[in-house]
């Protein structure tokens, strides 16, 4: 029986869809070139590896003056969220909890990461007390 097609992106599919991320429609070259800042590539791969994202999902295409333009299909945001979620479920059984701890308890965050943490869950705190916040309707 065949495997499920999955539609996240692997690490290098990740690596293209940043470049798109910060710098918006771009031609195949100039992706390799963002591509090739950090690493050697192929064009032919980096062609490939487009087509494949195409067929996942992950990003469209148009037209341009001289070639395809490539985009992300969805931001960052959503991207990373359903990685994360996915990340959550698999590794710690959906449990934010036990993540936390685990990154908490081997000592991975900085002082200065903690701190931050604790304001994102303060402000997430007050936004459950306010009438009409998306954390105060989980349905949302």
């Amino acid at each position: 029986m065949a495997r499920p097609r999955n539609s996240q992106p692997t690490d290098g599919e990740l690596e293209i869809l940043k470049h798109l991320w910060n710098a918006g429609p771009c031609a195949l070259g100039h992706i390799c070139s963002l591509l090739r800042q950090e690493r050697s590539v192929a064009t032919t791969t980096v062609a490939t590896m487009l087509t494949v994202m195409l067929a996942k999902g992950l990003v469209t295409r148009s037209r341009g003056s001289r070639g395809y333009l490539w985009s992300a299909k969805s931001g960052r945001a959503a991207t990373t969220g359903k990685l994360v979620d996915r990340f959550v479920e698999r590794a710690f059984d959906g449990s934010v909890h036990l993540l936390v701890a685990h990154l908490v308890e081997s000592k991975k965050l900085t002082t200065k990461e903690r701190r931050q943490v604790l304001e994102l869950l303060e402000k997430g705190a007050a936004a459950t007390r306010k009438p009409g916040s998306a954390l105060a309707d989980p349905q949302r």
